[in-house]
């Protein structure tokens, strides 16, 4: 080193390259090691412990189920129980299950999204058993009183509702437990990078002190001034502290005179980049910022920085648009799902206020069963549409009628001048765009919604449109549906009296009976333990509506010896002696009638048994069928 000759110039710019070197590589290490953390940690808050906030309100969800519908069977007079399982259904499960598929969207892990939609449709196949088999069934104090709707709900519960919630909740806590080793490994990841940030901070800042020194000693002689001036900006911003300094104007002319220009001309471009940084953090992303060069690390690095957290934030903009523009239409649709004008009333003029457009209207469609299906105009704002103001619109008919037909959304830019016109008070004018967007639910359209404005529709305006009109849909189809239920309901209770009053009529012949069938007289006093008399001490069939044999109990399988397998599709007469009175029963039992009398049976080895039958027609909600059930208890000779 001591043959090495080097001047002024060349030793001040030896010495501050290589404390600018060492600023650039810990400016480059800070802001990779920062964003890397911001974004861990953004995932960590917006996803990760939300998700597992989410799983762990499923876990309790699943459970005060089970527990709601076993209190459901079991305490008939529990009211509380019941509103809460009602509200469980119909709105704690809905919006949880919207605040998970959002969450799980973000999820990088196929597998985990998979399982978390294979248990919602798990807990969804488990709350249509619930409210089919045992909510629906289990309604008035005569159905707790009947024997065979209690005994089927306490089947459901047991064979149904208690295992598909262990199942449930087994893979919700597999969720979960992977969800809380991912929250770990980020917090941990996250420690690691700041404790490797500030290492590598105070190594830099250490190896610019000591560069500092050696060039200060090594000129003090000659350049002691201006050195120590460079000297204590650099010791300063080896710190991280920005000086404020006043530009001299009597630099030397030589290599130290630039040296201290250049100091100070990168102490104002970090001012500038520092005051830009600020402005960044405040959300000012229109600022104007010119980097120091075209290979300024930092000042590209906060210009593509600064792009991506405004990009960040349009993004934001147009989601917090979205989910309060579903949050509102939600509230909308739950609090007018009961009349259907006054539904289609607010959808319209809500949607086109919230789309800042001009026009719009809600097509529904109408016709009775056997007549050809149409569209019919329910609600409109601002329409000016006159030949759908009083005609129907058939599938395919026009822009509409296709939207319908083809069950795809229809989006144009180029209206035809005699399409539409939207009347203000400056008089008419053609739309710049129409959005006609079809109102369906499982590939079933029940309706069109056509909106027209002056403005063009961005690419997520078009999309939350679809995704209410899904919601649109499906409120109609669940109206269409209480309509078609309250109908149900009526001829329901129409059979349950004349089931009634059938009752009445076999317990009359059962009293007659009374002296030598004693033991069955008190059983059917004991109604509240008849499922358990039923199972241990009578003969329990089942036939579908072909008179063949479906099932048998164990009581069944020991009195007549017939295994399960052997009594499927066994045929009703062959256990009959008599195949006239089979035809009988049958006959009778077949016109909706309870039949009950005392026949001869065969069992598996044609032995002849006398048993007394009682028998009747009932309806199978899941197959959607009719099938026939057969009490039947051996009596003594």
């Amino acid at each position: 080193m001591k043959n090495i000759k080097l001047s002024v110039a060349k030793k001040i710019l030896l010495g501050f390259l290589l404390l600018i070197l060492l600023f650039a590589i810990n400016a480059s290490v800070s802001i990779v090691t920062l964003e890397s953390s911001n974004k861990t940690i953004k995932e960590t808050s917006e996803v990760v412990n939300p998700s597992l906030t989410g799983l762990n309100e499923f876990v309790l969800l699943v459970t005060r189920s089970k527990m709601y519908v076993t209190n459901w069977v079991y305490l008939r007079a529990n009211t509380a129980d019941k509103e809460s399982l009602k509200r469980l259904h119909s709105i704690e499960y809905p919006e949880l299950k919207d605040r998970l598929q959002s969450l799980s969207a973000k999820w990088d892990n196929q597998r985990q999204v998979d399982l978390l939609d294979s248990v919602f449709i798990q807990f969804e196949d488990l709350l249509r058993i619930e409210k089919e088999e045992i909510m629906n069934q289990l309604v008035s104090f005569e159905d707790y009183e009947d024997p065979m709707i209690k005994l089927l709900a306490e089947d459901e519960i047991e064979s149904e509702v208690l295992p598909r919630s262990e199942i449930l909740m087994a893979q919700l806590e597999e969720l979960i437990e992977v969800k809380t080793t991912e929250a770990k490994l980020a917090q941990e990841s996250v420690t690691s990078s700041f404790n490797q940030l500030r290492t590598i901070i105070i190594t830099l800042g250490l190896i610019v002190i000591v560069v500092g020194l050696i060039s200060a000693f090594s000129m003090a002689r000659s350049i002691t001034r201006p050195i120590n001036y460079v000297k204590d900006i650099v010791l300063k911003l080896g710190k991280g502290e920005l000086v404020d300094t006043k530009k001299r104007t009597n630099y030397s002319k030589d290599e130290i005179g630039e040296m201290t220009e250049a100091v100070e001309e990168l102490l104002k471009g970090l001012r500038e980049i520092s005051s830009f940084a600020e402005k960044i953090g405040k959300g000012e992303y229109q600022k104007s910022f010119k980097p120091l060069s075209e290979k300024d690390v930092l000042g590209n690095s906060l210009l593509e920085m600064r792009d991506n957290l405004k990009a960040v934030s349009e993004e934001d903009r147009k989601r917090n648009w979205t989910t309060e523009g579903l949050a509102k239409f939600g509230d909308i649709l739950r609090k007018n799902n009961d009349n259907i004008t006054k539904l289609s009333d607010e959808i319209i003029s809500n949607l086109v206020k919230y789309l800042n457009a001009n026009q719009g209207g809600l097509f529904i469609i109408e016709g009775a069963e056997g007549e050809e299906p149409y569209l019919e105009l329910k609600a409109c704002y601002a329409w000016d549409k006159k030949k759908y103001l009083e005609q129907k619109v058939l599938e395919g008919d026009g822009l509409t009628g296709q939207a319908w037909l083809e069950k795809a959304s229809i989006y144009m830019t180029e209206v035809p001048d005699d399409y539409i016109r939207i009347t203000s008070g400056l008089g008419q004018a053609n739309p710049r765009s129409i959005l006609i967007v079809p109102l369906k639910v499982n590939d079933e359209v029940f309706g069109v919604l056509e909106i027209a404005s002056f403005n063009k529709y961005e690419d997520f305006e078009r999309d939350f449109v679809e995704k209410v009109a899904e919601s649109i849909a499906s409120t109609i189809s669940s109206v269409k549906t209480n309509e078609r239920t309250t109908v149900l309901l009526q001829e329901s209770q129409e059979l349950t009296e004349q089931m009634r009053s059938q009752e009445e009529e076999m317990r009359q012949n059962m009293e007659e009976l009374q002296a030598t069938q004693e033991e069955m007289e008190r059983n059917q006093r004991e109604r509240d333990q008849s499922d358990k008399i039923i199972s241990s001490t009578q003969v329990y069939l089942e036939f579908n509506d072909q008179f063949k044999m479906t099932k048998i109990n164990n009581f069944g399988v020991v009195t007549l010896g017939f295994s399960q397998e052997k009594i499927h599709d066994k045929e009703f007469k062959s256990l009959f002696k008599e195949a006239k009175v089979a035809d009988q029963l049958a006959a009778s039992i077949a016109s909706d009638k309870v039949w009950s009398g005392l026949v001869d049976f065969k069992d598996a080895s044609n032995q002849i048994l006398k048993m007394k039958v009682s028998a009747g027609k009932i309806f199978d909600p899941i197959n959607n069928s009719n099938k026939y059930v057969l009490f039947a208890t051996k009596v003594d000779e």
